[in-house]
């Protein structure tokens, strides 16, 4: 069921009348940890508002990664337009600011055509950046980013933590040893910048005046979230994730790379090299599937707290007509 909590984040409330301001798009946002049902919910929502999905995970917008990332089948995308799936190369490297670029891009597309823009995935970091507004950070050079990685390779994350806590405290009593992607990131915004990434934060732009934004994530059950994630991944194998693992490792890319760091994809690089089985590399993804998803659940619960919740129990098939429904009621109401 809906949680009841009125809706009070970025944008206007979901009772905003159809029509009450030309110059204002309405986006639907479905937000979630990976494996919770978020494009299957998506889907169903489109279908019932003649709605365009939109890609809002880091990992799906690469061309390489379409079954490692879940990302919809053709039949899917047959039934509705999907957007940003598979839209730049694994060599690329999609920031936070590009994909808000794409993203306001396919919004006032889908809003040109008639149809409501639905927003849906886990990356909470793009999203926020699209609602909230999006901090002016130069792009850091390649050369401090594999040196940064280098070092927490070197020290591990509690020491690397320890040395960040003493050059930025700010930063460092935000992260925890446990999140070395954020640590790294805390490191070479201070070291390519010479200030704090609290510092530009502060200095985000201001959220989008054409965009009215009805937020909902999506909630299951920890051990169903969790026995998602490990079936999920058991179907990937059985769909070639290995192959594409292999071809993606033929084509010489930077390990640093946002792509080839995407979920499974070290450990079957590991597999292929030999180093190890298949039984212990598909163990090892499917923890590191559930620890990203208890992080996504977490980070959700506190940066978008004034979203609606979705309680979702049982499979995506049972639960996303349902939602779907009560989600187009409240948005019609």
């Amino acid at each position: 069921m809906l949680n009841e909590t009125e809706h009070r984040g970025t944008g206007a409330s979901p009772a905003r009348a159809r029509g009450a301001d030309p110059e204002v798009t309405r986006v639907v946002v479905i937000a979630g940890p990976t494996a919770s049902g978020k494009s299957a919910l998506a889907l169903a929502l489109a279908e019932a508002l003649d709605g365009v999905v939109i890609n809002a995970d880091s990992m799906q917008v690469y061309r390489e990664l379409s079954i490692l990332t879940a990302r919809p089948s053709a039949a899917d995308c047959a039934r509705v337009p999907h957007r940003l799936y598979g839209v730049l190369p694994a060599a690329e490297r999609c920031s936070a600011g590009r994909w808000c670029e794409l993203a306001r891009g396919e919004i006032a597309a889908a809003a040109a055509a008639g149809r409501v823009p639905i927003l849906v995935g886990g990356t909470g970091l793009y999203l926020r950046g699209l609602m909230q507004g999006l901090a002016p950070v130069p792009e850091v050079p390649a050369a401090v980013r594999a040196a940064t990685t280098s070092r927490l390779e070197r020290l591990g994350p509690a020491a690397f933590h320890e040395a960040l806590a003493r050059r930025d405290p700010v930063m460092a009593a935000r992260l925890r040893p446990s999140d070395p992607q954020r640590l790294i990131r805390a490191w070479e915004v201070l070291e390519a910048t010479g200030r704090s990434l609290a510092s530009w934060q502060r200095e985000a732009t201001a959220p989008p005046d054409d965009l009215s934004f009805v937020p909902f994530v999506l909630r299951r059950p920890r051990p169903e979230l969790y026995e998602a994630c490990n079936r999920r991944f058991l179907h990937m194998l059985e769909a070639g994730a290995l192959d594409e693992v292999r071809a993606m490792d033929a084509l010489g890319l930077d390990p640093d790379l946002p792509a080839m760091k995407a979920l499974g994809v070290p450990e079957l690089r590991r597999h292929l090299r030999g180093e190890l089985t298949l039984a212990e590399a598909t163990a090892a993804a499917q923890q590191a599937t559930r620890r990203y998803a208890k992080r996504q659940t977490t980070w959700f619960r506190h940066q978008m707290a004034s979203a609606r919740v979705l309680e979702a129990q049982g499979s995506p098939a049972q639960f996303s007509e349902r939602l779907a429904a009560e989600i187009r009621n409240l948005i019609r109401h």
